[in-house]
């Protein structure tokens, strides 16, 4: 699992998102942040819900251009008006493929104003990014009902229709639970700021507020479905304690794992880490394995072996 952004990253995103909503040109929006563009394409690598975030503001900005008049092609970059090969709609004559009523295929001309093969693909691909229909659609410049005919009539479409909504469901997923991190830093933007301050109230205000939110805040709110209920039995009370004392745990681990969020978008040593060995002067080792105050402290010239002398050993042996 990737390393999650640091708090500092989270910003440098959100304003890097903001500037590509508005102009849908990847390198401009990480100049506007002072960041190289590949460094933003390695975060968007790293890190589901960044990417998931940068296909949905291409995808924004893609269906305002068109609504401004102006076609785009994929990735957020202009396609010029004069080719065929990158608009997103026909401009009459061109060779196209089509079902007949009987079933059959026939090679015509095209009408002008329809749309392309390449429109099609953007709006695959917006639609892979967002699983929004409607924002897909615009993204592409074209109306739902248009690819919703398509679906229809042609099957490998409808195919691959249901395929990039699915990849846009899972990517949407993937980025929800990623988000939902204590480590994300996606809501905790308040956490960084002074409160603001309280507004005026008399004291019976002041009063009636602490009493409606002390179970909230104070206290463990018994969730909504396990109240207890007229003609309630000790087995469904006990049922209701359990569920109350599994919320406090997981509430009580939901702190720590923000704490260790921020601990390590800090840089600060856990403090349920072991500490640091306490090791003696290196000077203070002597080559005794056991101190014994009689002994007469060896010369320095001779080797010792094993904690002995030599002559000790030998005399050891012998006796």
């Amino acid at each position: 699992m990737p390393k999650p952004p640091t708090y500092t990253q989270t910003l440098e995103n959100r304003a890097f998102l903001k500037t590509l909503t508005r102009t849908g040109n990847i390198r401009e929006a990480a100049r506007a942040i002072g960041r190289s563009h590949v460094t933003m394409l390695g975060r968007r690598k790293a890190h589901p819900a960044f990417a998931q975030d940068w296909d949905a503001a291409i995808a924004v900005a893609q269906g305002r251009l068109h609504e401004r008049g102006g076609p785009s092609g994929p990735h957020g970059r202009a396609a010029p008006a004069e080719s065929p090969a990158g608009a997103h709609r026909t401009l009459g004559g061109e060779p196209v493929t089509v079902r007949r009523r009987d079933g059959k295929l026939q090679l015509r001309r095209a009408q002008p104003g329809k749309l392309t093969k390449q429109c099609e693909q953007a709006f695959l691909a917006a639609l892979s990014a967002t699983a929004n229909v409607r924002l897909s659609a615009a993204a592409a410049g074209a109306s739902p009902r248009a690819f919703y005919r398509r679906r229809h009539t042609n099957p490998a479409f409808a195919r691959e229709m249901r395929l990039a909504l699915e990849t846009g469901y899972e990517r949407l997923e993937m980025a929800l639970l990623e988000s939902a991190a204590p480590a994300a830093h996606a809501d905790d933007a308040w956490r960084n700021n002074d409160p603001p301050p309280i507004p005026r109230m008399s004291v019976n205000q002041a009063l009636q507020l602490l009493y409606l939110h002390q179970k909230e805040a104070q206290l463990e709110a018994e969730p909504a479905h396990i109240k207890r209920r007229r003609g309630e039995s000790q087995g469904a009370r006990s049922i209701r304690l359990s569920a109350m004392y599994e919320a406090r745990m997981e509430r009580d681990r939901e702190a720590f794992r923000v704490a260790e969020a921020a601990r390590r978008a800090a840089g600060r040593p856990s403090p349920f880490g072991p500490p640091p060995p306490q090791l003696p002067a290196l000077d203070q080792v002597q080559g005794w394995s056991r101190a014994d105050p009689t002994r007469t402290p060896h010369d320095e010239t001779r080797a010792l072996f094993g904690g002995w002398r030599i002559e000790d050993m030998k005399r050891r042996g012998k006796s």
